[in-house]
């Protein structure tokens, strides 16, 4: 029986790819990470390459359609059980989302603060709590069903980066949980 394919999507540094990378080394996650795909050069791409995982860049175009369409096939290729949005700062197509399962990470407790300045509108509304979610991704802008969350409490002195910081740590816990749940679940 193969693994779990998994396809992990990525803009930044990598840190909830690498979470999920040495979830999959240790034996804790049942899976292959089949490739992954970043928008932009970046560290993730090195932290792939650095685990021998097949990575590729697949810079944002002019002609959105013509990005949308490679990003598909190129996806497609590797036959994924699961695609993760780890960071990745790129609206899905539609027929992507609808053909692909796909779960996104998010620093806030969904429905609240979506999109792309979650921490800073929390701090912003005076709240006292936010935290991450882990959410299957729609049509909408982090408008899709929540599978899991964890709540993290908001200091006096926190600032947009320090709180995102704290944010992000209990995330790549969060996103290891939810595959392990969903994979035991056999969510194919």
């Amino acid at each position: 029986m193969s693994k779990f394919q998994i396809v992990i999507l990525a803009s930044g540094s990598g840190t909830l790819a690498q979470a999920i990378i040495d979830a999959v080394e240790a034996g804790e996650l049942a899976a292959e990470i089949s490739t992954i795909i970043s928008d932009k050069d970046s560290p993730v791409l090195l932290r792939a390459n650095s685990h021998q995982i097949d990575h590729h860049l697949l810079p944002m175009t002019k002609d959105r359609e013509l990005w949308n369409a490679d990003l598909f096939t190129l996806v497609s290729d590797h036959h994924p059980d699961l695609v993760v949005s780890a960071g990745f700062m790129r609206i899905l197509a539609p027929e992507f989302v609808r053909h692909f399962k796909v779960i996104n990470t998010h620093p806030a407790l969904l429905p609240l603060f979506p999109g792309a300045h979650a921490v800073r509108d929390a701090l912003a509304s005076g709240a006292h709590e936010t935290g991450s979610s882990v959410h299957w991704v729609d049509e909408g802008i982090d408008t899709g069903e929540v599978i899991a969350q964890v709540k993290v409490a908001i200091a006096p002195d926190d600032d947009e980066s320090t709180l995102h910081e704290r944010i992000k740590i209990v995330e790549r816990t969060l996103i290891v949980q939810t595959l392990q749940t969903l994979i035991a679940a056999g969510v194919t």
